[in-house]
């Protein structure tokens, strides 16, 4: 009979503790890091750098915060950008949800030699409805004279490859590549993995002198792109943004670039449009959501990327122009380029790639 009791005293003791645990504060289990419902978003980083000058009049103005915000919180009235002095900038304010990056986008190019002030105001909230916890504000200046437009870069003897090396180049043994020009390699001799079903419509050139050539006018090419005047600073990821023709740039700030989602390059109607992207360090697209596109008649063969380190392409990227590294190149699963990988140094690595090679500039 004891026994009995004990037991039906304890039945609902336990349930009573299960039923305070599970009542427990949900914010203070939640912790308080920076994607915390307690935690209020902050601005991480932004374009033009704060103080900077010399920034061209297309300068993109950006700010990444730290955490996911609510999209219908930031607009022409939480982003604002003026100059000079009070004078407000008319334009549009954008968020990119994948990113975290707000963009505010001038309805016409920025005045020279003039000091403008972004500000993002405590009305921005994240998904949570935290605000930021003070206004944020930066300045940035014009530059004196208008930003050239850029030329475009000639390949010499590198424009016939769709791939070029400096150590090896490597598919994966068994894969369905396919590669519409030359795959050469210099000083490296080893081309692999390119038995069937992996098809190359041009010639391969392991170690040869017409290799050799190409390596040469690649390093021309390189030092032309990552010479080009100008600039627009980007921030961390490009992606969901929509850019005119140009000349775009990382900093040692900020030196990697990443793209995840739809980059958008605009002609403007002009096919002879150039876009330059000069990176400090890494480019890297995100698997299986990344593609470059391109629209307003700008074409892939005026498309160039100088990356100062390696670049990556995720699984499955629809990538966009020439990619001049200066050591490794790798595309993952079913990426796709409509452009070229030239390694200067280092490897290209591919598996199950499609490479299209578009005509020299």
């Amino acid at each position: 009979m004891l026994k009995s009791k004990v037991s039906k005293i304890w039945i609902p003791a336990f349930l009573l503790a299960v039923v305070i645990v599970g009542c427990a504060d949900p914010d203070k289990n939640a912790g308080s890091g920076a994607g915390s419902p307690l935690t209020p978003p902050t601005v991480i980083s932004v374009t033009p750098p704060d103080g900077s000058a010399g920034s061209c009049p297309n300068a993109l103005v950006t700010a990444t915060f730290s955490k996911a915000m609510n999209p219908s919180t930031i607009n022409t009235s939480t982003f604002t950008l003026t100059g000079p002095g009070t004078t407000s900038v008319s334009g549009q304010a954008t968020y990119v949800a994948s990113t975290n990056i707000a963009t505010f986008t001038p309805s016409s190019s920025l005045a020279l030699n003039t000091t403008y002030t972004a500000t993002i105001t405590t009305g921005v909230a994240d998904t949570f409805g935290n605000t930021l916890a003070a206004p944020f504000v930066w300045s940035f200046k014009t530059a004196t004279a208008p930003c050239q437009t850029p030329g475009s870069i000639a390949l010499g003897a590198a424009c016939s490859f769709g791939i070029l090396a400096g150590s090896t180049v490597t598919n994966v043994a068994g894969t369905a590549t396919h590669i519409s020009g030359d795959v050469g390699v210099w000083p490296g001799t080893a081309i692999t993995g390119f038995g069937p079903p992996a098809v190359v419509t041009g010639t391969l050139h392991p170690g040869d002198s017409i290799a050799m050539t190409a390596q040469g006018d690649l390093t021309t090419a390189y030092n032309a792109a990552a010479g080009a005047a100008g600039g627009a600073v980007l921030p961390a990821d490009i992606g969901g943004l929509t850019l005119p023709p140009g000349v775009y740039k990382t900093t040692s700030a900020q030196p990697s670039l990443g793209i995840t989602g739809n980059l958008t390059l605009d002609g403007k109607g002009d096919p002879n449009a150039v876009f330059i992207f000069q990176i400090v360090s890494t480019l890297k697209t995100a698997a299986t959501n990344s593609q470059v596109i391109l629209i307003g008649g700008a074409q892939s063969r005026n498309v160039f990327w100088q990356v100062g380190s390696s670049a990556t392409l995720g699984t499955s990227t629809l990538f966009t122009g020439t990619i001049m590294a200066q050591a490794s190149i790798t595309l993952t699963t079913n990426a796709t380029i409509n452009g070229r990988a030239l390694a200067r140094t280092a490897a290209v690595t591919l598996d199950t790639n499609n490479v299209v090679v578009p005509p020299c500039p």
